[in-house]
């Protein structure tokens, strides 16, 4: 990080730490107008480059939201906390219920540009599910809302010899969705394997996510796999890293 003379933080990041501490203190609450860069101005004695770069600070980190003409706001927002271990457990989807259940308790959430195909396994999704040469994949995709807000894009494939013909290659799978669906051909998911990396989105993903400026995504590849570890789906996610709290528990 470049720090002035006696090494203080420059002093943009000191204005974008006062109003994150404003923040997270409630001082400005969810939806409230932050101090424009006139204001910053004159409150710090700084040039408008110094205050718009404050600003840019916390609009980059997700926190912010600049609205054209309106002004800066704390963003609308409460972070997703996504529970690794507990939205995945089998007493979940067994009981009809839909893996976000666990997430979202009693907020709105919604799944849509649903689509559905047969298609030839690329390469490294035939490698991750133990496939043999030219076989065949249903391949998911979907878009999942929470609040009204686009938060995740997902895509499952599946082998289409195990799941062809069924309400997994429907757009609406039922209660339970694909897991339960898996159980009742008899090819329960018994274990999961989930690999984080964070990147920045491409043009297509900032637009069917409505990133803001700056916003970094999750990409979360997770497999499934049965008692027998036989793969039985890959899924695809990228995750809006600015909605998101991962959280896993696990025993020393």
């Amino acid at each position: 990080m470049p720090t002035s003379e006696n090494d203080s933080p420059p002093v943009y990041r000191e204005i974008a730490e006062a109003l994150r501490h404003a923040i997270t203190s409630g001082q400005f609450a969810d939806g409230d107008r932050l101090p424009g860069e006139n204001d910053l101005m004159q409150q710090y004695g700084v040039a408008r480059a110094t205050a718009r770069h404050a600003l840019s600070v916390l609009i980059n980190e997700g926190i912010v939201v600049s609205v054209r003409g309106s002004g800066i706001f704390v963003r609308a927002f409460r972070p997703l906390r996504r529970h690794g271990p507990r939205r995945l457990a089998r007493e979940l989807w067994e009981t009809g219920r839909a893996v976000w259940e666990a997430d979202a308790n009693d907020r709105e959430f919604e799944t849509d540009s649903i689509t559905v195909r047969e298609i030839d396994a690329p390469e490294y999704v035939a490698r991750a599910l133990d496939l043999p040469d030219e076989a065949r994949v249903v391949r998911r995709r979907r878009r999942h809302h929470l609040d009204g807000r686009p938060m995740q894009l997902a895509t499952s494939y599946l082998p289409a010899e195990l799941v062809a013909g069924t309400a997994i290659g429907e757009p609406d799978t039922g209660p339970g969705g694909i897991y339960a669906r898996l159980g009742e051909l008899g090819h329960p998911p018994a274990h999961f394997t989930e690999e984080i990396r964070v990147r920045m989105p491409t043009p297509g993903e900032t637009e069917e996510l409505r990133l803001s400026a700056g916003t970094p995504v999750l990409d979360v590849l997770r497999t499934a796999l049965t008692t027998e570890h036989r793969p039985v789906e890959l899924n695809e996610m990228t995750l809006d890293g600015s909605a998101y709290v991962l959280q896993y528990d696990f025993d020393a």
